[in-house]
């Protein structure tokens, strides 16, 4: 599936007149996905609150209750003079995780059947540029991988924007994958995408993100059509990447062969992530965005933050 494309840089690929239409169709596009992951990273950001968590830092968190065998001097008197228990004052931890997001636009993205209300790669968009939202509320730093710096800057949902629509028209959303520049360390990185490439490209991927020993999460993102394969008669399947096409006679003999094969082809991620210390999650596009928004925000969580397992 590689072709010569891939191997030039963005300023060096000759783009195709049907890619820079697809290019002028995001840039039209995202004005609506901004204001969407605007809203969705509002409604979703008071599930998050509490991620704040205890630490070493400046800022006071919160009064708890004296625990036996603590040192006397965590003790807050003033506070704890106020009643009969002993209280001590905790402070928020101030150190930002740094997140790099990465967001697939390939062909393949483009998909949506009658069966979704939106396309997969705007389902992706949206996903990531709320994340972006919210962490940046979270006081995170988060960076497009392979585009653009990690910020903590208001407004990053139209920093981004504009990042990627420049990207897409320099050619960079013919990439399936994310660059192979390994994630710095103790950072995370959140890849958004079909991940339909083989699975031996996805696993020689993972590794270089992960070289550094950086933590991160997949999430698969799936029409429910593909999901499904709820054909029936005659049916023509066209590749959304080549030329290639495929007629079947009697399209729902086929449906438990597709799913036995989409199911190794997930099992096969999966295992490719969890190969690095990695994470993945599916997500369709008839589902709600704002609920995946919230899934993918606490598991960024580490356990020591969270309390999780």
């Amino acid at each position: 599936m590689a072709s010569d494309a891939r191997l030039l840089g963005p300023n060096e690929r000759a783009i195709g007149v049907p890619h820079r239409e697809a290019a002028q169709t995001l840039a039209r596009r995202l004005p609506a996905l901004t204001v969407t992951a605007q809203h969705i990273a509002a409604s979703v950001a008071h599930g998050v609150h509490g991620r704040r968590r205890a630490g070493m830092g400046e800022s006071f968190w919160q009064f708890r209750p004296f625990v036996s065998g603590e040192s006397a001097s965590n003790i807050d008197w003033r506070r704890s003079a106020r009643d009969d228990r002993t209280y001590v004052r905790e402070r928020e931890w101030e150190s930002a995780q740094t997140v790099w997001l990465w967001i697939d636009r390939s062909p393949s993205m483009g998909f949506q059947s009658t069966l979704a209300p939106q396309s997969k790669g705007d389902r992706a968009l949206v996903l990531g540029l709320a994340m972006a939202d919210l962490l940046v509320r979270g006081g995170e730093r988060v960076g497009l991988h392979g585009l653009c710096r990690a910020m903590a800057t208001r407004g990053v949902i139209d920093r981004f924007a504009e990042v990627l629509a420049l990207a897409d028209r320099q050619g960079a959303a013919l990439d399936d994958l994310p660059h192979p520049e390994p994630l710095p360390a103790r950072s995370r990185g959140v890849l958004i995408g079909d991940f339909l490439s083989e699975p031996e490209r996805i696993a020689a991927a993972l590794t270089r993100l992960a070289a550094a020993g950086a933590q991160g999460q997949l999430v698969l993102i799936a029409d429910p059509m593909e999901d499904t394969f709820p054909f029936a008669g005659h049916v023509e399947l066209r590749d959304s990447d080549s030329t290639a096409r495929l007629r079947l006679g009697e399209a729902s003999a086929m449906r438990t062969l597709y799913l036995d094969r989409l199911a190794a082809h997930r099992a096969a991620v999966t295992e490719a992530a969890r190969a690095v210390g990695w994470t993945t999650m599916l997500h369709r596009t008839d589902a709600s965005a704002a609920q995946a928004l919230l899934t993918l925000a606490f598991g960024l969580a580490p356990a020591s933050r969270t309390g999780a397992s």
